[in-house]
């Protein structure tokens, strides 16, 4: 008897050494040599070494100057993987697409959509009545209140319409008793419904203002045009102007992928891009925006690829990686 259990203790024994830690130890060594960069998570780091992100999770870019990535359910969050199942009907899908596309969708002879999207913004008419802000929080309280909570400096202008405004606000109040005291966020729909009376055919954007010494402060001021308009309100302007005679775009830019988290784009998604990437680094650095357009569309082919080596689907673009480069390029001249 004491023969079998110290053959089985034997093999306990050597069972844990070979699968718990042999094993794993082989394979450590093997990814730390061999696969070392994919072992680390893929991870990109800057000038100091720090990391910045992983070339395999896409991240939210939203400004003029860098290439935007998938639309994405997830928020590019890597603990929240998974899509929306959302369908088309879905107005938080419609305009998480119309943002993307407003600044930079073209009619079929090329011209640029976004200026006509300004033009009939101003006019301040939508479905026949008067005020296009107001009818827009009121049909879509969700994306004004999200408007409200995406920038502090949002939430501070809504909050001091809040102090200035008390019999609004109280009617508010009455109309909602479960909330005696509404954040900013709550008031979205009555501050833009009284924005768009005071400021018709304007929207509350942030500007940027130098001060003395070099700082810069940033106010909330109403705009007529600019790239928020465009993005904000595509979809309106789209539902007016249905027999508009628009190009069309490459499927992943109004698709989101399984993961949420796709960190790659196709090249012809890049291209459609590339206008208002290079036309934003042109104004920063007082470059040329000729010259700027085709040192960018340069770095976007060197560095596209295709799966197995273009036996099988189309270019793609990490966007990641190239708006590294692209900050490390411009930003710092």
């Amino acid at each position: 008897m004491f023969a079998h259990l110290r053959a089985n203790l034997c093999l306990l024994v050597l069972s844990v050494l070979l699968c718990s830690v042999l094993y794993p130890l082989v394979l450590w060594g093997i990814g730390q040599t061999i696969f070392h960069d994919q072992a680390q998570g893929s991870l990109l780091t800057n000038a100091e070494g720090k990391p910045i992100g992983s070339r395999l999770i896409a991240q939210p870019f939203t400004a003029d100057e860098y290439f935007q990535p998938r639309p994405s359910a997830a928020s590019y969050n890597a603990a929240a993987s998974g899509a929306s199942n959302w369908a088309a009907s879905n107005y938080l899908l419609r305009d998480r697409v119309a943002r993307q596309l407003g600044p930079i969708v073209k009619y079929r002879n090329g011209r640029p959509v976004g200026p006509d999207i300004e033009t009939w913004f101003q006019k301040d008419h939508f479905g026949g009545k008067p005020g296009i802000v107001s009818q827009w929080a009121t049909l879509h309280p969700t994306l004004a209140q999200n408007w409200v909570k995406a920038d502090k400096l949002n939430a501070a202008y809504v909050a001091e319409w809040q102090k200035a405004h008390p019999a609004q606000v109280a009617e508010w109040v009455k109309a909602n008793p479960d909330t005696p005291e509404p954040k900013a966020e709550d008031l979205a729909v009555p501050f833009f419904a009284d924005y768009a009376k005071a400021h018709p055919g304007t929207f509350p954007g942030a500007v940027e203002h130098k001060l003395p010494g070099g700082k810069t402060e940033k106010k909330i001021e109403p705009l007529k045009e600019g790239t928020d308009i465009q993005a904000g309100f595509f979809d309106m302007w789209i539902q007016e102007h249905q027999d508009a005679d628009l190009q069309h775009v490459p499927a992943d830019m109004v698709m989101a992928s399984g993961s949420g988290l796709d960190p790659h784009i196709t090249l012809d998604n890049a291209l459609w891009q590339l206008d208002r990437v290079a036309a934003a680094w042109a104004k920063q650095t007082g470059g040329k925006e000729e010259k700027v357009h085709q040192d960018i569309e340069q770095l976007l082919r060197a560095n596209s690829f295709a799966p197995l080596g273009g036996l099988f689907g189309v270019p793609l673009v990490n966007v990641l990686e190239v708006n590294v480069v692209l900050r490390d390029r411009y930003a710092k001249r």
